[in-house]
């Protein structure tokens, strides 16, 4: 028979990994919710898009992010109006034509008929005190073990303990696979790559920061999450 303290412990550290694998599902949800309330009375085009985006969760920009690279055939990180449209269509944003026109013509400053679509979802990404990001990056940092601004599989070994997950402690799961896991919750749903760049970390909790008030708090969080100093 389990006993309390026992009990107590693999609570504490199923808590512990949820956390870190999730941003925590209360944020997404509290995020979804209000991201859908404040989309009715909105009418810039740029938070509009946002919102759309953050509706979906933590992971919502970066997955707008990722339609948008399967489209750019020649890697040049560029994007014209019919790339723009079709990947907007792709990933699901209600947004009319001319809303569509509009938005591309704010990002198309020098009236070349392209947009740089990295500078387009930094902008989209929802803003991050100097504070926050500063804290985001010394998460990654810590993850990236080989420093080459990739976290993969790799880099979590050594660092991220599997033997708390439970799954792993009944034998459901194997490592490879709570590795995997961990690395899938910081994807979009439709394109999971087990690979999670600086800029998908960063949209990723730029999410998360949407939903959390003060810095003290989200700070707090990240710190207590990732083990940092």
């Amino acid at each position: 028979m389990e006993t309390a303290e026992r009990s107590s412990r693999k609570s504490k550290q199923a808590t512990e990994i949820r956390v870190k694998m999730a941003g925590t599902a209360r944020h997404d949800r509290e995020m979804t919710i209000n991201a859908k309330k404040q989309l009715a009375g909105c009418t810039d085009p740029i938070e509009r898009l946002r919102l759309q985006c953050l509706a979906r969760g933590s992971a919502g920009i970066k997955g707008l992010g990722r339609t948008f690279r399967i489209m750019d055939d020649d890697n040049n990180r560029t994007l014209d109006l019919k790339e723009f449209l079709k990947g907007l269509n792709d990933y699901g944003v209600l947004i009319e034509k001319e809303e569509a026109l509009n938005l591309f013509q704010q990002f198309d400053r020098d009236s070349s008929g392209y947009i740089d679509f990295d500078e387009f979802l930094i902008t989209l990404r929802p803003p991050m005190s100097n504070a926050r990001k500063e804290v985001v990056l010394q998460a990654f940092k810590k993850l990236d073990k080989t420093g080459d601004g990739v976290i993969t599989i790799e880099d979590l070994r050594g660092v991220y303990n599997v033997k708390k997950h439970p799954k792993y402690l009944n034998g459901e799961w194997t490592e490879e696979q709570v590795f995997r896991k961990f690395l899938d919750s910081f994807d979009s749903p439709d394109d999971k790559d087990g690979q999670v760049t600086k800029e998908e970390f960063l949209n990723y909790y730029s999410g998360v920061s949407a939903s959390i008030d003060t810095d003290v708090y989200f700070i707090v969080m990240m710190r207590n999450a990732w083990k940092l100093d």
